[in-house]
């Protein structure tokens, strides 16, 4: 687990906020991007950071 409590928080919220982008505002299928800071904040794990040693 390489994903601290605030970068997770930060992560979730933009997911979801992106995820919201298919449904209400513009209704883009950019808004599926957002699977990605979400899932990534859910298990707490970001492959990209291991290759940097990033722990945040």
């Amino acid at each position: 687990m390489n994903v601290g409590t605030i970068d997770r928080i930060i992560r979730i919220v933009l997911g979801l906020v992106l995820i919201a982008l298919i449904f209400v505002g513009p209704k883009t299928w950019w808004g599926l991007l957002g699977f990605i800071p979400l899932a990534t904040g859910l298990v707490r794990f970001c492959p990209l950071y291991m290759p940097f040693g990033i722990k945040t």
